[in-house]
């Protein structure tokens, strides 16, 4: 086999293109780049830079061009994405005797150059700040929020340790690297077992502790950072929100919510027992109308960066930077994708969407009912939809704009189209469903139930700090 050059560029600006990689010959062999590998760990924790293992197959991230070992005579299948926002590749090409270069082109359907539009990715863990910036290139980020957190290490003498992730790369509210416009952030991933977790982005400085509860003491809280976060601009984001699996399903991560003290909520890429949506909206009926943010998740191998990602809408020449994608996040200019792109007029109560995989419905949603919808409909290998009828939304209360579809995309197979803006108000009043406000307030009061039989403190003074506030919750639920 020759050693071949492989380039791909973008095919507006001719400039080598960064991408996710795949070359499969008719054997069913995997054909890596020089320096990644065809097999490689996939586990919690054991991401390496430059590859991911998406459904069944193996890639490699490229910064566009790569010398590759391949067999000639042999048709050879490739694939290769730049994210969502262009045209996947796929292509089958066999190489003549004495071959030794490759070159092609990928096209870009929607150019979020020429637009208001910045993409980020609020949560990812294990990855170091240069496979970070590697890999938010070939998926096409403008942002990675890199965090650091506790994780266990079972080492070689047969001893389990703590390790903290990341930490000595923390840069809090500056880029711990940039380069072409992208740029990576390291902050911290703060966590409970049973109260809640919380993403401290744009930090300006480690909040510690990093966990408690669990062999330690209770005597902390998810106020108490959510505090200290906010105390330089901080952003205070919760993550794993309503999942069984993670803990109390709110937590006293919900009373702060409540309390005001939450600016966003996270939808990642994990799957989950129970939807998210419904609890949202519960959220948003009762007037708490948090922002929503996306994330990867990204633990291992098997997720990559940006599968859910957070696009904010900047003002005309306001800077591209991370600050201003936070501030978007914290005001609710943002939505929430794993592929389309929406458009809205917060006026007019209108709205659109574009995406290159196939989805069923655009809606407007208002107090979680659906007020407005149109079918998606492909337009020159584009799916398309628009709702001009912005009349028929409520005086008061809160709406939204959702897209989503029951297929998955080539770029990210396995999850449906989705896509979902953060929630807009409707006059001065909340809506206040008694029903959304019921539910909230019996998962708090759970979570007062569990401090009071459960909880381990050190100091009783802190048990009566947390019951306290989420007593309050409660109340104003009430």
């Amino acid at each position: 086999m020759l050693a071949v050059h492989l380039r791909f560029n973008d095919a507006r600006t001719k400039q080598p293109l960064p991408v996710r990689l795949h070359i499969e010959d008719a054997g069913g062999a995997i054909h890596a780049p020089l320096g990644r590998l065809p097999v490689f760990a996939c586990g919690r924790g054991e991401v390496q830079g430059g590859h991911l293992r998406i459904g069944q197959r193996s890639f490699s991230l490229i910064e566009g061009t790569c010398e590759i070992r391949l067999p000639n005579g042999i048709p050879l299948k490739i694939s290769a994405f730049h994210g969502p926002e262009f045209f996947p590749f796929e292509r089958t090409v066999t190489l003549g005797p004495g071959q030794m270069a490759l070159r092609f082109e990928m096209e870009r359907w929607f150019d979020r150059s020429n637009s208001n539009l910045f993409s980020g990715d609020s949560r990812a863990h294990f990855l170091s700040p240069h496979d970070a910036l590697l890999e938010a290139a070939a998926e096409d980020l403008d942002l990675v929020n890199l965090l650091a957190c506790d994780a266990p290490l079972h080492a070689e003498d047969g001893n389990t340790y703590r390790t903290v992730s990341n930490i000595a790369a923390f840069s809090g509210q500056h880029p711990a690297l940039e380069r072409d416009g992208r740029t990576i952030v390291v902050n911290t991933l703060n966590e409970h077992p049973m109260l809640g977790r919380l993403s401290l982005l744009n930090s300006h400085r480690p909040i510690f502790p990093l966990t408690f509860g669990g062999d330690d003491f209770d005597d902390w809280g998810i106020v108490d950072w959510c505090q200290q976060c906010h105390r330089k601009n901080g952003l205070a984001v919760w993550v794993n929100a309503f999942r069984a699996e993670a803990g109390l399903i709110g937590g006293e991560a919900l009373a702060a919510c409540v309390l005001g003290q939450i600016d966003a909520l996270e939808f990642d890429a994990a799957p989950r027992s129970q939807p998210l949506l419904p609890w949202v909206y519960r959220l948003w009926n009762a007037g708490v109308l948090v922002s929503l943010i996306g994330g990867s998740g990204k633990q291992s191998s098997r997720v990559p960066l940006g599968a859910v990602r957070t696009y904010t809408k900047l003002e005309a020449g306001e800077p591209r930077s991370h600050s201003a994608w936070i501030e978007a996040v914290r005001g609710g200019h943002s939505f929430i994708s794993n592929g389309p792109i929406l458009h809205w007029d917060a006026e007019a109560g209108t709205a659109s969407a574009e995406s290159a995989a196939p989805f069923e419905k655009l809606e407007l949603v208002a107090n979680g009912r659906v007020v407005s919808s149109s079918k998606g409909q492909a337009t020159d290998g584009i799916w398309r939809a628009e709702i001009l009828e912005g009349s028929r939304l409520p005086s008061a209360g809160w709406w939204a704009v959702r897209c989503y579809g029951g297929a998955a995309s080539a770029w990210l197979p396995g999850m449906p189209v989705f896509a979902h803006t953060s929630p807009m108000r409707l006059g001065t009043e909340a809506h206040g469903d008694a029903e959304a406000k019921a539910a909230l307030r019996s998962l708090i009061d759970g979570t007062i139930e569990w401090i009071r039989q459960h909880g381990r403190f050190h100091e009783e003074r802190f048990r009566t700090q947390m019951l306290e506030r989420c007593e309050t919750a409660s109340a104003r639920l009430g």
